[in-house]
């Protein structure tokens, strides 16, 4: 038997001589054979002998060869997907065994809860996870589009349908006040790590808002599905406290796949889709949109109609139809995504190799696309004696996105169904004469982004004695994004004299370096019932991040917009560079007795550069607590009950995503020029005492596992609150600032009840059945806000109510003597005006959200679908509706118009010039309706290929589809993101091959 020893000193030597000597007096033998597994040969199984360090794997033909010690050796058969099994070598050279597929039990999964990873059954925590089965191969360029519906209380919404874009990522509701739409940073953001490193939350594009919602671009676009091995999300104190100042909001996890050991592996993945927008709306047809126009001049009283009335005074062809929404909309995209990887290693080391490349075009036609090429690499390597082990990950990846400036969704829906043809009869664009604004003229704008990311992470652990390890984990990340906004004077009518003079270019830059360091001592020691298990750490994080853009307008040509020295006026904005450094120690201790009662107290110590100097140090801390009540001696024989457990949490975390410098005296440069001297603008107040926004999390919950664990159900009941919250306290205007930025005692409290079930329907060699549901009940409530009443918040919240909610003023119908909408005037003052008579409360947020899976094997076939359902009321068509009866098309809803024949029509008679009424009906409570949906969200259907020979291991046959159907009475374009009329998420067809060689 041939065995390694590091001579360290003395001590070690002594070992060394005394482990020699036993091992002259021990004899050994060697013992060979083979595994089988559904009388196949199994390769990848790892047999070891009990109590020794020797360990060898099955080769490809499952056979194997170990060395073992001659007295009675019990040999240990282990395999992820396959039971364990033990057997007893007595004086036998030759040991062969079949091993039958594992029935893994919920409690069984390993869980990866950042700092340390816990199993299912031992966690005190709240985890979710999403693992690469339910990942892998679907049509989506971003992980988060396969996680929906898969978690409970984790609210995931696509902002877009267009590529590239940003996702809003609720973990147990919203705990801040500020978001995209009152503040320039969104304090309800998670926390984003990658294989241990932090990464920063969405980038804010300068250029792109206007066709990717709010400008975001998700951190995790940059990493390829198919490269994730799971994706966990932490969600209570027990869980995101070990985080500290930046765990209020949840912690997302991503761990990316790493080489196995084995016979060099090469697998190809390639897939191609098909993708079209859907919408919800019906809109009018030329028939009934030419006679709401002849009503709406009827009802003005004009019966000769002016020269601009083009749908309907015989400049334009008052019988043409044309389905805008097809025609700007109904182009199908294409998505392809080809991924090739090579792994494999030995006993000690393994390798992962992955090159993928992905790309999408859009809806809106053009050559408008989104291409990601990414490169991933892992390299693991664990010493002989298992003492010493070494861990490198890198992922590399190259963005770029060409799209329109704008989105056009909006035009696709009010366009006037009789509007001439987009091109004349040579290709070019078509104006009509001067009387059409071409909503393609749009296609001449350009909006790009291009983007870089390198992630670096290494990881190296010793075990310095017994079960006492020492880490150092650290990383680094390096983005650029650089983004164009170009604008040429060929988007204009050529009849209004527009020249190269009048094109416009801009262009923005971002750089960000981060660098973490996290050294790390764990110790684990059980005697008897009793085991601990304890953690500290520190961590050491530093970013750099400049930024800064330029403008130019006039070109003598169009060839020339991108060279922005060229252009005859050029505009240098800031360019700005800023720091961030955080610190922080953290520690954790578990402790378990008799495998039943396991306490968990994790704590961290936190310091930013982001808050004032009075307040740049905070602790948080939590403790977690579990009792396995199945192990006890009065339920250990339950015929029915296999798996019980109560758990509780109590602790703070908190968030420290408001930008650097914010407490600071700051200062904006102005193009203002006097006497010579470049103005300086005061952005922002100094303020010593500005701190963090600190969560307070409680939850209880109790899991249950049936028969054997074919069926388990988890319930799960938090309180989250979240005070000292930074706002923008009001004040006096004489000082220049209308604000500063300042920590009030507001309180959110966020409470809801999470359900979770799985089970295995059928489990039969020829058929398998697994199916799990999720559903959560979320509440939101505004607990205190002192001096609400008095600031300008008080038009956006109450007191008592929640955060997501909408003043709106209460509709009365239509005013039979006016014709126009009447409104219930709150104060009396004989005016319909806000903030007084907006005084009606409707709640947008989701009222409980979820999702049923199911899974479906049968011999080589595979069918998997999700089902995604949410109950909420959202913000429909009516608050962005044109006024009734202007030269816009409306949705056939539109025909319900108030008269004396239909007293209970909705909508006001129509009139040919927009009213000042359907301004405040857009913000009245018709504006408000139910936006609930169910969505067949994705459909899988796998075909295994009986391959023989030895040319390939695998091949696999899929095809995908998401966003099937929905079910909804929605009045607007979608129901998952009802507060936007951007392009809604898209329907898509894949169809895929997988070849392993």
């Amino acid at each position: 038997m041939k065995n390694s020893y590091y001579k360290i000193g003395g001590i070690f030597f002594g070992l060394m001589l005394t482990a020699v000597s036993t091992n002259t007096k021990a004899q050994t033998r060697t013992i060979s054979g083979t595994v089988t597994a559904s009388n196949k040969p199994l390769s990848g199984v790892t047999i070891s002998q009990e109590g020794s360090d020797q360990v060898t794997t099955t080769s490809e033909n499952g056979t194997y060869t170990l060395q073992v010690k001659a007295e009675n050796p019990i040999l240990l058969f282990r395999h992820p997907d396959y039971a364990e099994e033990r057997i007893s070598a007595t004086d036998q050279t030759v040991v062969n065994i079949s091993l039958e597929q594992k029935v893994k039990g919920i409690e069984e999964v390993i869980l990866n809860a950042g700092y340390y990873k816990v199993k299912y059954k031992e966690r005190t925590g709240s985890i979710a996870k999403v693992s690469a089965k339910d990942i892998e191969n679907q049509p989506v360029t971003n992980v988060l589009s396969a996680a929906q519906g898969r978690m409970a209380g984790v609210s995931i919404t696509q902002n877009s349908g267009t590529p590239g874009g940003g996702f809003d990522v609720q973990i147990r509701g919203r705990n801040s006040l500020r978001n995209r739409t009152n503040s320039e940073f969104d304090g309800n953001v998670p926390l984003y790590i990658i294989d241990g490193v932090p990464v920063g939350g969405s980038i804010n594009s300068r250029y792109g808002g206007a066709v990717l919602p709010n400008g975001d671009v998700n951190p995790l676009n940059a990493i390829n599905p198919n490269d994730i091995e799971s994706f966990e999300i932490l969600k209570d104190a027990d869980a995101t406290a070990i985080y500290g100042s930046r765990g209020a909001n949840g912690v997302v996890l991503v761990t990316t796949k790493k080489g196995k050991k084995g016979k060099v592996k090469v697998s190809l993945n390639s897939s191609y889709g098909l993708s079209h927008a859907v919408s919800n709306l019906e809109m009018m047809n030329t028939e009934e949109y030419i006679a709401m126009r002849k009503q709406a001049f009827a009802n003005s009283n004009i019966s000769v109609y002016p020269a601009t009335a083009y749908d309907i005074n015989g400049t334009w062809d008052a019988n043409r139809y044309t389905d805008w929404r097809k025609e700007l909309l109904g182009n199908q995209a294409t998505l392809s995504a080809n991924q090739l990887s090579l792994s494999g290693g030995s006993e000690t080391t393994s390798f992962l190799l992955s090159l993928g490349h992905n790309q999408q075009t859009t809806v809106f036609g053009q050559d408008f696309r989104y291409r990601a090429t990414t490169v991933s690499g892992n390299v693991s390597h664990r010493s002989a004696d298992r003492k010493f082990s070494f861990n490198m990950s890198n992922q590399f990846s190259a963005m770029d996105n060409n799209l329109i400036s704008s989105d056009i969704t909006r035009a696709a829906h009010i366009l006037s169904p009789n509007a001439p043809a987009l091109y004349s009869a040579d290709g070019s664009l078509n104006w009509e004469n001067n009387t059409f604004t071409n909503p393609v003229a749009a296609y001449e704008n350009s909006y790009t982004n291009d983007q870089l990311q390198f992630l670096n992470n290494m990881s190296a652990e010793y075990e310095a004695f017994t079960n006492f390890r020492v880490r150092l984990n650290g990383g680094f990340t390096y983005q650029t994004f650089e983004e164009w906004s170009l604008r040429p004077n060929t988007a204009f009518n050529p009849a209004l004299g527009s020249t190269p003079a009048m094109s416009q270019s801009s262009k923005s830059n971002q750089d960000r370096f981060s660098l973490i360091i996290e050294p790390q001592i764990s110790w684990l020691y059980k005697k008897e019932t009793h085991q601990f298990d304890v953690l500290a750490g520190a961590t050491y994080q530093n970013d750099k991040v400049g930024q800064g853009a330029i403008q130019g307008i006039g070109f003598e040509s169009n060839a020339l917009i991108k060279n922005i020295g060229a252009a005859q006026t050029k505009t240098i904005l800031d360019h700005i560079n800023t720091e961030y450094r955080y610190a922080a120690f953290f520690g954790r201790i578990n402790y378990q007795f008799d495998k039943k009662y396991i306490l968990n107290i994790t704590g961290r110590r936190d310091g930013s550069s982001r808050f004032g100097p009075n307040n740049k140090y905070a602790d948080f801390g939590a403790i977690g607590a579990a009792w396995l009540f199945s192990g006890e001696n009065w339920l250990k024989n339950s015929a029915w009950l296999s798996f019980g457990k109560l758990r509780g949490s109590y602790g703070t975390s908190g968030s420290d995503n408001i930008g650097d410098y914010q407490y600071l005296d700051t200062f904006t440069t102005s193009a203002l020029i006097y006497n010579g001297v470049t103005a300086l603008l005061p952005s922002r107040l100094y303020n010593p005492d500005f701190s963090w926004e600190k969560t307070v999390k409680l939850e209880a919950a109790l899991e249950l596992g049936f028969f054997d664990n074919r069926l388990n159900v988890s319930g799960a009941y938090y309180r989250n609150r979240s005070g000292n919250q930074l706002v923008g306290y009001q004040l006096p205007s004489v000082t220049g600032f209308t604000s500063v930025l300042s920590n009030l005692d507001a309180v959110i409290q966020n409470t809801g009840l999470e359900v979770e079930a799985n089970g295995k329907i059928i489990q039969s060699k020829a058929i398998l059945w697994n199916t799990s549901f999720n559903i959560s009940f979320p509440k939101n409530k505004l607990i205190s806000f002192p001096g609400l009443e008095g600031s300008t918040y008080a038009n956006t919240y109450v007191v008592g109510q929640p955060v997501g909610i909408i003043k709106l003023y209460e509709l009365n119908g239509v005013n039979p003597s006016t014709g126009l909408y009447q409104f219930t005037d709150f104060n009396a003052d004989g005016k319909i005006a806000a903030p007084d008579d907006r005084q009606v409360i409707r709640n947008v947020s989701q009222k409980f959200f979820g999702g049923w899976s199911n899974e479906v094997t049968y011999k080589n076939w595979n069918l998997s679908f999700l089902i995604q359902f949410v109950k909420q009321q959202g913000r429909n068509y009516n608050a962005s509706i044109p006024s009734p009866g202007i030269m816009n098309n409306l949705p056939v809803q539109a025909l319900d118009v108030w008269s004396p024949e239909n007293p209970d029509g909705l909508y006001m008679p129509y009139r040919s010039s927009a009213s000042s009424a359907n301004t405040l009906f857009q913000t009245s409570d018709a504006s408000v309706s139910d936006a609930s949906f169910i969505r067949l969200k994705n459909v899988q259907v796998n075909y295994r290929i009986p391959v023989k020979g030895n040319v390939f291991r695998e091949a696999k046959l899929y095809f995908q589809g998401q966003n099937l159907v929905t079910w909804t009475n929605y009045f607007g374009i979608d129901p998952e993101n009802p507060t936007t009329t951007f392009l809604p998420p898209l329907r898509t067809y894949s169809l895929g091959l997988q070849l392993t060689l």
